[in-house]
């Protein structure tokens, strides 16, 4: 029985990711893991039910993954972060053919994060 999935995205920069996903997106830090002080980091972070690995190890990922996040409301989470002031950032809501509204946002390694809410036509 399969339950869940964990996305591993690249970071190459600890402060940088944490700005963005912690400050930016609203994540929690869940923990952090380093096999030794001067070694790279991974670390699990969360927010309501999506939960997202990040690591600076080399042979874990590639950057520049694209993750599509589900929500009932992407217009007031666009709202939400735009009150942040991420000077990075300021992405706007679409409406797409396929029927979803869409924010994407791109985190400081070229990792894309699509918040979607499905539309009834």
């Amino acid at each position: 029985m399969l339950k869940g999935i964990v996305p591993i995205l690249r970071m190459f920069d600890e402060n940088k990711a944490k700005e963005f996903y912690l400050d930016y997106l609203g994540f929690q830090l869940d923990w952090e893991h380093r096999f030794e002080p001067d070694m790279p980091l991974y670390m699990q972070i969360s927010r309501d039910t999506i939960i997202i690995h990040l690591s600076e190890h080399h042979g874990d990922c590639t950057p520049g993954a694209a993750l599509r996040v589900a929500t009932d409301d992407v217009q007031a989470l666009q709202q939400q972060l735009q009150l942040s002031n991420y000077k990075y950032a300021r992405s706007g809501v679409e409406d797409t053919p396929w029927h979803s509204r869409e924010m994407t946002v791109t985190d400081p390694f070229g990792n894309r994060i699509i918040f979607a809410q499905t539309m009834t036509e």
